[in-house]
């Protein structure tokens, strides 16, 4: 019976309501151990006879096995698997080893499992019911909160007891769960009570339960009637729960031994199994009195599953066993463990079983922790090989199970853990390969750290030691070094990037092996900043051409972002756009879209300077939906460069703000630079030159910013010779054209003659105008080419050739209105009127009324997305999707996606004639 809970009762009928109206809701209930969040969720499932009812529960000792709570909740949903996108259903496929063991990343398997429980809804509302949730392993509790916190309009309702939430269920909406008030606690006393009870006793036992449901239930379980009656002999005052654990610790104690390893048996399995534990029972001789014992104890419960009166009881069985009934349950179970069904879960009580050194068991474990990192369960894969190395006898073969377990322990995000296990392999004997693997471990993990500026040294360290052990891991560790060193920039304070750079260069590739495509980006970007750009030129376009034409493998595929950056820092603009094309295909395919975030940023810049600006909004969007899906924030770059070019200078003044406060501990300069460029860019745009002249010089500082701050120049050039400062201006250009001259494309030396002519005087200057227009309408850099006709039409006005000015301005502002480059546009306009012509400018956007949900989805699919195609996009279920348009159809007050587009624009042209 359900004593009180009036308050927490109303809001669980709320709840289900709401999923019975149609929509979705999630809800986090947390609390100490018994203090009835378990009562809580068994009153929703009874109060919910309409609803399908899916259960987990979270077991202390399958923590370390990945997935195993989303197989008790989900398997039986895999039926709906084939409705589901492709990349989705193979995740779940994966996970449940029915496909191909191709790593699901976790953004992709959250996704899949919220697609198949509103798929799963679609037939009759669902409530999910997941209880112990911080013993819920890492994997499973990463998919389940990714789509608890999705659920909107899909008639779903998780309901998530733990606790304490952890860092996947903090976002939830959370109902604390705290003691009975006084009067409830004194009537669930009393039920369990048999006989008098007296006064001072029960006030006692409600003051030190703190009103703990279970704590008055187990309490007086065993104490005589005297000590009920008169409080004599009554336990000292303990903490709850240890109290509890000690309730079941003399309930255990007083029963036969037969019933007390039978218990044991249960709580080593974490299964839930009947037929399972009852095999391993036989095994051990217990007889079949055990199981009604234990019953009528009130601690076990075997039926069609196996089910503890609490997990403290679990916990106090299992802990209380001597080592060797532990090992000798764990073999058991083992023994009747089917190897090919379930070989993890077999091997993982054999490794509990064993307690000396067996590499056949280490061996397996290491077998069990590949197969754990194929299915995409890092922490599972971790756990695997840290008993690998307490089982593995040669003291090198442990050292090396110890490297890749810390390994391990990092990519899952516990870095903690992986820093424990570095410096005890730090103390053990490490062969020097083994050291040189250890310093490139410690540097990988300083990289991945906020603060952590000390990783080019680091890696440059690991290099140099790799290089006579292992050529070809010492050059990736040179790439990673350089890489750094770009990344670091000016917030560098370990080492100048020509250092980093000319090690790489010292080191030559393994001997017999062909280069590759990272071979020729190393020697590239190496010989760049050592020798100089012409010299650097033929081998950075030898591996820009190699990064499109080879396979991609693991290593390609890593650095094609890196690639399609250095295309953008020599003027290829064709690379660029293929490259970061590509690389966001590949990743998209695989369905890593975690790893998605920066390939579509680099998408919504080349976007952006393609003046494809609403294009690259569907970016920018698709990544600031991965941040918030997965609970992190990735520096707004691709944001930032939209927002310069659209003229919006309250979204730079913010975006400036959060990047610099991300990029700044992180020590990654090449933010601050990106920054400094698009204020130097919008600043120009809205005439405001001075400021726009200091942002460019702050943007063009340091050789190694080879992207933005190369760009920085230009708009240093522009600002300068708008301001009268024309020695300022030459001066830069020097520098500028040493690169477009050796580069040679047409990017690179349109923009050379578009500034060049803002120098410059007469028929000079027109030449270079015109060349600029001629050569950078050849590319794709189209913002660029709109701003060149902008500029000849000023310079022809200024010539006081009106008509030949207007035919310009009216290309430079058809252009930059139709791509939406609003400050830029409003300079043409402006020079328009100058000439004595008006015109009429668009007004692009998206209407007020809409919520930004409501516009991200209108976007979408304007450009042709299916309903499906927009919910991956954003990361949130079909459903919802649907929900979202037929909001906007309702607002916009039409009735197909035909008609949007239309509504969309009469929308905002009326908003901006208002």
């Amino acid at each position: 019976m359900l004593v009180g809970r009036r308050r927490e009762r109303a809001i669980l009928d709320r709840l289900l309501s709401t999923v019975r109206a149609g929509s979705g809701a999630a809800l986090a209930l947390s609390g100490e151990a018994g203090i009835g969040k378990s009562a809580l969720l068994e009153y929703a499932v009874e109060s919910a006879p309409d609803l399908r009812i899916l259960r987990a529960a979270g077991v202390e000792a399958e923590m370390e096995l990945a997935f195993a709570a989303l197989h008790q909740l989900c398997a039986p949903l895999l039926d709906q698997r084939g409705r589901l996108p492709a990349r989705q259903s193979d995740a779940l496929a994966t996970v449940f080893g029915l496909g191909p063991a191709t790593p699901p990343d976790r953004l992709l398997l959250g996704l899949a499992v919220l697609s198949l429980v509103s798929e799963a809804a679609s037939e009759r509302p669902l409530l999910c019911v997941v209880d112990d949730a911080h013993w819920v392993d890492r994997a499973s509790a990463a998919a389940l909160g990714f789509a608890a916190r999705r659920l909107l309009a899909e008639p779903v309702a998780m309901l998530i007891a733990t606790r304490e939430p952890s860092e996947e269920f903090r976002a939830l909406p959370e109902l604390v769960v705290e003691g009975l008030p006084d009067a409830d606690a004194r009537l669930l006393l009393r039920s369990a009570v048999d006989g008098p009870l007296d006064e001072q006793v029960r006030e006692r036992i409600i003051a030190e339960t703190r009103g703990n449901p279970l704590a008055l239930l187990e309490l007086p379980w065993g104490l005589t009637p005297v000590q009920l009656a008169g409080g004599f002999g009554l336990p000292a005052a303990l903490p709850i729960p240890r109290s509890l654990a000690q309730c079941y610790a003399r309930r255990v104690e007083g029963l036969p031994e037969d019933a007390r390893l039978l218990l044991l048996v249960a709580a080593a399995d974490s299964t839930g199994d009947p037929s399972l534990v009852c095999r391993a029972a036989q095994r051990l001789g217990i007889r079949e009195e055990a199981v009604a014992a234990v019953e009528r104890a009130g601690l076990l419960e075997i039926g069609i599953g196996v089910r503890f009166r609490h997990p403290l009881v679990r916990s106090e069985v299992y802990g209380a066993a001597s080592p060797r009934d532990r090992r000798m349950v764990h073999r058991m179970l083992a023994e009747v463990t089917d190897p090919q069904r379930d070989p993890d879960r077999r091997i993982w009580h054999l490794a509990r079983a064993t307690a000396d050194p067996e590499e056949a068991v280490a061996a397996e474990l290491e077998r069990s922790a590949q197969r754990a990192r194929e299915r995409g369960g890092l922490a599972a894969a971790a756990a695997f090989l840290e008993r690998a190395v307490d089982l593995t006898p040669d003291p090198t073969r442990r050292m090396g199970r110890l490297l890749l377990a810390a390994q391990s322990q990092h990519l899952a995000g516990a870095t903690d853990a992986a820093t424990r296990l570095l410096a005890i392999a730090e103390a053990g004997p490490l062969d020097e390969l083994g050291h040189a693997r250890l310093d490139l471990l410690r540097a990988h993990f300083a990289f991945a750290r906020p603060g952590g500026t000390d990783a080019t040294a680091m890696l440059r360290g690991a290099a140099r030691r790799l290089q006579p052990l292992a050529p070809g891991l010492a050059r990736m560790a040179h790439l990673e070094a350089l890489c750094a060193a770009v990344c670091a920039g000016r917030l560098a304070r370990d080492g100048d990037v020509a250092e980093v750079a000319a090690d790489a260069l010292a080191a030559p590739a393994p001997p017999g092996r062909s280069p590759r495509a990272c071979d020729f980006l190393l020697d590239g970007l190496a010989t760049l900043f050592v020798e100089g750009y012409a010299a650097a030129l033929p081998t950075i376009r030898r591996a820009l051409r190699a990064f499109l034409t080879e396979p991609c493998t693991e290593d390609t595929l890593r650095w094609m972002w890196f690639a399609g950056f250095v295309g953008a820092a020599v003027w290829d603009d064709d690379a660029w756009d293929q490259l970061s094309a590509r690389h966001l295909q590949v990743v998209s395919e695989s369905g890593a879209l975690e790893v998605l975030k920066f390939p579509r940023c680099l998408r919504a810049t080349v976007h952006t300077l393609a003046g494809e600006l609403t294009t690259a909004e569907s970016q920018v969007v698709a990544t600031e939906a991965a941040g918030e899906a997965c609970g992190t924030r990735f520096p707004g770059y691709g944001a930032i460069v939209l927002a310069a070019w659209r003229g919006d200078e309250e979204e730079v003044s913010e975006l400036t703000r959060t990047i610099t406060d991300d990029v700044v501990p992180r020590g990654e300069g090449i933010g601050l630079t990106a920054a400094h460029w698009a204020n130097a860019v919008l600043l120009n745009g809205l005439g405001r030159h001075e400021e726009a002249l200091s942002a460019a010089e702050r943007a063009s500082e340091g050789a190694e910013q080879v992207v933005f701050a190369t760009w920085g120049l230009g708009e240093l050039i522009l600002a300068a010779s708008r301001c009268g400062r024309a020695d300022r201006a030459a001066e830069t250009l020097e520098r500028l054209s040493a690169q477009t001259r050796a580069s040679g494309t047409d990017w690179a030396l349109g923009m050379e003659a578009g500034l060049r002519a803002l120098l410059s005087t007469g028929d000079a200057a027109e030449r270079l105008h015109v060349e600029a227009i001629e050569r950078l309408s050849r590319t794709r850099i189209r913002v660029e080419l709109a701003r060149a006709h902008l500029r000849y039409g000023e310079w022809l006005r200024r010539e006081r050739r009106r008509t030949d000015a207007r035919d310009q301005l009216r290309t430079a502002h058809a252009m930059l209105d139709a791509m939406g480059v609003e400050a830029f546009a409003r300079r043409a306009e402006t020079e328009l009127l100058a000439t004595g012509e008006r015109v009429r400018r668009r007004a692009p956007g998206i209407p007020e009324q809409l919520t930004t949900q409501e516009a991200q989805v209108a976007r979408l699919a304007t450009e042709g997305l299916s309903n499906p195609e927009i919910a991956t996009r954003l990361f949130i279920s079909p459903r919802t999707a649907e929900y979202h348009l037929h909001k906007v159809f309702a607002k916009l007050g039409i009735s197909s996606r035909i008609q949007l587009e239309r509504a969309l624009r009469q929308e905002t042209t009326a908003m901006a004639a208002g």
